[in-house]
């Protein structure tokens, strides 16, 4: 895809929905109704450019007229905005940027992780509000989808810091995904059997780091007392206790869901008398050496050998870099309001244009010459 289509795409979503933005109003009936300086779209467009200056600055760069409108009148307009209409663009415009030929053996390798935002001090949203002595300060978690394939964001989630749950975050992506074939790669932080029934149940693949010791999703098996294993394992997930203590002693075939744990896919509630609900959940569990004195353990239903499924692994860390540059050099870092709904509308512009800038980075054709290393373009 051309760079003048992919710009394209962005400024085609940007009018359909300024035709008809009534859903991500939050007066339908008043806003956006009178001419101004600031129309919808122009409103849109200037909170995607936004960098990291004063947000005067901001719209000078955009109009680039002594008439532009003042940062007040961007506010007013903004917040007539909800936070729905940046996260509708971020969606649309990155399903319209989907590239097969990124796949991985059929499948899209989606990365996910979260990263912290820390922002400017607003008591006013008291989920986010934190205060350590003389200091205070707001955090917001972003969890995140991306494609190590294409280096594009597909899916986000933005938390208040005081109510993060990963765990629900990834399954609800997970759910709500249209992709058709996928293998999720997860650290140690995303480890639950509640996310690895979810990714199953999608018809999706995983691979995930888990902790060693007793604290693990794995530290109830019987594991072989060695480095490096290979291990197939075939659960009985259940949440009855008292009928099932014998088969619960099979560690490798049968486990107990307690009622403090989150699992979607048995009953809450069940009486004595009721018939024993089961979900039955398949992967292997794979240890090891990634250096001369450390090992590390994953959990995956993925048919390669160890030393792949290791290589696939460190290829999570595309989303820790994308982060640094999602924060520093697209600009994530740096947000031009103390409203929670204008900081979720930031963060959302943010990952749109970070998909962009990839999209039109992977555009650009590189004639290679025999070189020590290859010539790539960087975002």
């Amino acid at each position: 895809m051309k760079s003048k289509t992919i710009r394209k795409h962005l400024k085609q979503i940007i009018n359909d929905l300024s035709t008809d933005p009534m859903l991500f109003l939050r007066d339908p009936r008043r806003d956006f109704t009178r001419t101004r300086k600031l129309s919808f779209s122009d409103t849109v467009s200037v909170v995607l450019q936004m960098e990291g200056k004063s947000t005067a600055n901001e719209i000078l760069n955009f109009y680039r007229s002594a008439s532009a409108p003042s940062a007040s009148a961007l506010r007013q307009q903004r917040n007539k905005i909800l936070p729905a209409a940046f996260e509708f663009i971020f969606r649309m415009f990155s399903e319209s940027c989907m590239d097969k030929s990124f796949e991985f053996h059929g499948h899209r390798l989606l990365a996910v992780d979260g990263s912290d935002l820390l922002t400017a001090t607003g008591p006013s949203d008291p989920e986010s509000f934190f205060r350590e002595g003389r200091k205070s300060y707001n955090i917001f978690h972003l969890n995140a989808l991306y494609d190590i394939g294409q280096k594009m964001y597909t899916d986000a989630i933005v938390q208040r810091s005081r109510c993060v749950n990963e765990h629900r975050a990834l399954c609800d992506m997970v759910d709500r995904s249209g992709i058709e074939r996928a293998v999720v790669i997860a650290d140690r932080g995303f480890e639950s059997y509640n996310v690895l029934a979810h990714i199953q149940k999608k018809g999706w693949k995983f691979l995930i780091r888990v902790k060693d010791g007793d604290r693990g999703i794995v530290s109830g098996l019987d594991l072989p007392d060695c480095d490096e294993f290979d291990l197939p394992i075939k659960l009985r997930l259940s949440n009855m206790s008292n009928e099932m203590k014998e088969l619960y002693k099979d560690r490798n075939h049968f486990r107990y869901i307690s009622s403090t744990s989150t699992f979607d896919f048995l009953p809450s509630k069940s009486r004595k008398c009721d018939p024993p609900h089961f979900f039955d959940l398949s992967f292997r569990v794979v240890r090891f050496k990634i250096s001369d004195s450390a090992f590390e353990t994953v959990v995956t239903d993925l048919p390669y050998p160890p030393h792949e499924l290791k290589a696939l692994y460190a290829m999570r860390w595309g989303i820790e870099t994308s982060f640094r540059s999602l924060k520093y050099t697209v600009g994530l870092s740096s947000f031009h309001s103390k409203k929670a709904d204008h900081i979720l509308q930031e963060i959302f512009a943010r990952l749109t244009m970070y998909n962009f800038t990839s999209a039109v980075t992977h555009s650009v054709t590189v004639r290679h010459k025999q070189r020590k290393h290859p010539c790539r373009p960087h975002a």
